[in-house]
Formats: C-alpha cells, sequence, structure tokens
C-alpha cells in the first residue's frame, strides 16, 4: 500500500504514557498519529514529543460537548471549533475531525436531540457546515465530517450516511470540508465498503481503518481490507489512513498486521 499511515495513539500503544506513543509510532514506521480530546492534553509537550519523533500530528477531534444538528448548540459548537482550529495551527495539526452529535465518555452520544425532527436536524447540520468551512478557509485548517455506527457503537447518532455525508460536504463546496470515511464504522452501518467508497471518492479527506466486528487490526474480522486499499488507489484516494483501532492482543502484533498492507 503506497497511501501513507497514521496511528491512533489514543487507541493503539495503551501501554506506555501518552507522550511515550509519538516515539514508539515513529519508531513502527508509522509518519503520522492522530489522537481525540485536545483539552485534556498537555499540548506544549504534545507538540514537543511530536517534532522529537520527527512524526506530523494528522488530526484531532474539533468538536465536544456541542452538536451540530442542535439549533441551540450552533454558537457554542462554533465557538469551541474555532478554539479547536486556533489549537491546531498553533502545534501544527493538518486537520480536524467534526461530528454531527455530542460524544461523551466512551463515544456514546451525549446529546441525541430527541425533541427535534430529523427536518431540523439536516437543515441544522448543512447550515454549520457552511459556517464551518468558512472557519476552515479562515485558518486553513481542514475539516472533515465522520458519520458513526449506531448499531454497536454510538446509538442515537444522527449521521450515519456515508452518501449523506459526502452529498452534504460537496453541497458546502469547500476544499477544506470533507468527510471522514471510517470502513470500521460503515460495515457495521451500511456495507457494500468499495461501492461506497466510489461514490464519496471526489468528498473523501481522511479515512480510518479497523477490522469488524472487534474493531481491532485488519485480518481479525471480516472485512477484506486488500480491496478496501486496492479501491483506494483505484480512486484517487491521496489522503491518509488513520489506524484507529484496539489491538486485539498487543500493538506490536497489531503493528505486524497493519505493515502487511
Amino acid at each position: 500500500m503506497t497511501l501513507q499511515k497514521s496511528a491512533c495513539i489514543e487507541c493503539m500503544y495503551q501501554e506506555l504514557p501518552f507522550l511515550e506513543r509519538f516515539q514508539a509510532a515513529a519508531a513502527d514506521g508509522f509518519p503520522f498519529v492522530e489522537f481525540w480530546s485536545w483539552e485534556d492534553k498537555n499540548l506544549s509537550a504534545v507538540q514537543e514529543a511530536a517534532e522529537r519523533a520527527g512524526v506530523g500530528i494528522a488530526a484531532f477531534n474539533g468538536d465536544a460537548s456541542y452538536s451540530l444538528v442542535n439549533p441551540a448548540h450552533r454558537t457554542a459548537y462554533q465557538e469551541f471549533l474555532h478554539r479547536s482550529a486556533e489549537t491546531a495551527r498553533q502545534i501544527g495539526v493538518r486537520s480536524l475531525t467534526i461530528h454531527s452529535n455530542a460524544l461523551g465518555p466512551g463515544g456514546m452520544v451525549a446529546d441525541r436531540c430527541d425533541g427535534l425532527s430529523a427536518a431540523v436536524k439536516l437543515v441544522t447540520l448543512y447550515d454549520g457546515l457552511c459556517a464551518c468551512a468558512k472557519l476552515a478557509e479562515a485558518t486553513g485548517i481542514r475539516m472533515n465530517l465522520e458519520p458513526l455506527n449506531t448499531v454497536t457503537d454510538h446509538p442515537g447518532n444522527f449521521l450515519t450516511s456515508s452518501q449523506t455525508a459526502a452529498e452534504l460536504t460537496a453541497m458546502v463546496g469547500s476544499p477544506l470540508l470533507k468527510m471522514l470515511f471510517d470502513v470500521y464504522h460503515m460495515q457495521l452501518q451500511e456495507g457494500d465498503l468499495c461501492g461506497h467508497l466510489r461514490a464519496c471518492g471526489s468528498q473523501l479527506g481522511h479515512v480510518h481503518v479497523a477490522d469488524a466486528p472487534g474493531r481491532h487490526e485488519p485480518g481479525t474480522g471480516e472485512i477484506n481490507y486488500h480491496r478496501i486499499f486496492s479501491c483506494l488507489e483505484e480512486i484517487g484516494y491521496r489522503g491518509l489512513i488513520g489506524f484507529e483501532l484496539y489491538p486485539k492482543n498487543t500493538t506490536q502484533e497489531a503493528v505486524r498486521a497493519i505493515h502487511q498492507y
């Protein structure tokens, strides 16, 4: 596989203190790392650890306690996203991952917006994405909208469709706003992975990898990753592949499995 790899050091290398994971990922051949929340990190130490290890920081989450589908969160969401973008710019992070709903501990949906209709959520999401794109263009920080599965990991999340995510970002029309296609989430939610990747090709900004079921390294589940990576190359994807997975046994076993592709 010629595509560049990024290790999610939030769920990989958990046997090490967080700041030591940058060097471990570099030693294992990952040119980039990524993680989730930035508020709970010592950012100057993060920047120093990344620079010392010689790895780039691919992404972190741009949102937290606020939802793009909730009209009541509109101002607070954009204010927090602005802080995230400025933080990313300061420490050299390439992109922010954004979601339709606020996520709490363990990735559980913290704001289901049950009292709102699907129409209100969709319109609010589109309006919010337009504002996200303007911020991305003002700061130069890319943003990637990620649909999630509601089958196992994120019950109550609004955005579950790769087609919807791709169509929304295409309608907004900014080169700095794309979608994040998480192969694990989309296998659980919709299947036909190569078909959906081809349909979303022009809107792919980042790709996440884990096998399903289990969310472990490729080869531990039912997804044919040789076909997935061939498909990505066929459609001309040139972004990063983020390995956002929990090693089934040890990180080193997972790394060996990753580097088979």
